[in-house]
């Protein structure tokens, strides 16, 4: 048995799926993933790629574990509390699977380290909570040619989409909201359900393994929006914009 093999037995119920097999899983091991977030989306998005047996998870969270967090931050413990969340989560991933890499970045990701971990990654994913993270992430991954999966949750609903600058036909997070000096609503000023941030995480977790594995377009030109109090889904089309300052003609 080679190394590897031990490995490939725990995922043997994905790679049974004939869209995997063997040589994706071995795919998703040999892949890199930058999380920018580790609170209530950044949860379930960490814990399932790991899970899933992404081999290479980087960590990027500079706050604190607070006690207002365990409401739906899955990924923490109450015996976390006053952890750098980037810690906490990799002690949980490293539970999860020892043999799994996983970075912690406890500090703000910006400018050139920024733009090296986007350029690294093989997919980067946004669960950060404001605008302005948002739009730097979004430039940083249209620069790189690097996928990028956002997502949002606030009350009841959620909302996730992704842009792949590797197609032509791709629109970037600034096609979707192209004011910067808009500012978003916060769970803790408007409430959040925890469960909601678990289906929109995991949405998340499964569009990256698209982008790895090139097993579908997932929602690549498209927004998947969630009510959970209807409840009911709505996929809104997302062209790119050509006056989109980022991905367009505008920039």
């Amino acid at each position: 048995m080679t190394e590897t093999e031990p490995r490939l037995e725990r995922y043997s119920r994905q790679f049974r799926l004939p869209q995997v097999g063997e040589a994706g899983q071995r795919r998703l091991l040999d892949s890199r993933v930058l999380i920018v977030g580790l609170g209530g989306l950044g949860s379930p998005v960490a814990m399932y790629l790991a899970a899933a047996g992404v081999g290479h998870l980087v960590l990027s969270d500079f706050d604190r574990v607070d006690v207002t967090n365990l409401q739906r931050q899955i990924v923490h413990r109450t015996a976390d509390l006053g952890e750098l969340k980037a810690h906490s989560a990799r002690r949980t991933l490293r539970g999860i699977d020892p043999r799994l890499r996983v970075d912690a970045l406890d500090y703000v990701l910006e400018g050139q380290e920024l733009e090296t971990q986007v350029q690294a990654a093989d997919v980067v994913v946004d669960c950060t909570d404001n605008f302005p993270t948002r739009f730097e992430l979004n430039r940083a991954a249209f620069t790189a040619g690097t996928p990028l999966v956002s997502g949002a949750a606030i009350r009841w609903e959620g909302q996730v989409a992704t842009f792949d600058p590797r197609r032509a036909d791709s629109p970037c997070y600034q096609c979707l909201y192209r004011d910067e000096g808009v500012e978003a609503a916060t769970c803790a000023a408007e409430g959040v359900m925890a469960p909601v941030v678990g289906v929109i995480g995991s949405i998340q977790a499964v569009e990256v393994i698209h982008r790895i594995l090139g097993t579908s377009e997932g929602l690549c030109g498209r927004v998947l929006l969630y009510d959970a109090l209807a409840p009911v889904w709505h996929v809104v089309r997302l062209p790119k914009d050509p006056a989109c300052p980022v991905c367009g003609g505008g920039r």
